[in-house]
């Protein structure tokens, strides 16, 4: 195994990671930016008027987007454990 097989299998999995982490990222912070406005309108400042909706958010977007995110991680696991032996070999 070379560096450029190492550096492509680490690009591939940073990218994934990306991939499946994004949904609930882009969700968490547009939730959190949505309240954050609603604070500054109102001058309410409540850990939990923050804390909350972005875990409910968290915990729908798992429901939704869950078995892609799962599906995806399963693929990319199986390709990457099926390259192995090309790469040793």
């Amino acid at each position: 195994m070379d560096a450029q097989q190492v550096f492509t299998v680490g690009q591939q999995g940073l990218y994934m990671l990306l991939l499946v982490s994004a949904p609930m990222l882009i969700s968490t912070l547009l939730i959190g930016l949505a309240v954050s406005i609603f604070q500054a309108a109102t001058q309410i400042h409540e850990a939990t008027l923050s804390f909350v909706p972005k875990v409910l958010g968290a915990v729908a977007v798992l429901a939704i987007a869950g078995p892609w995110m799962l599906t995806s991680l399963v693929e990319y696991i199986q390709r990457t454990l099926q390259s192995i032996p090309t790469a040793v070999g």
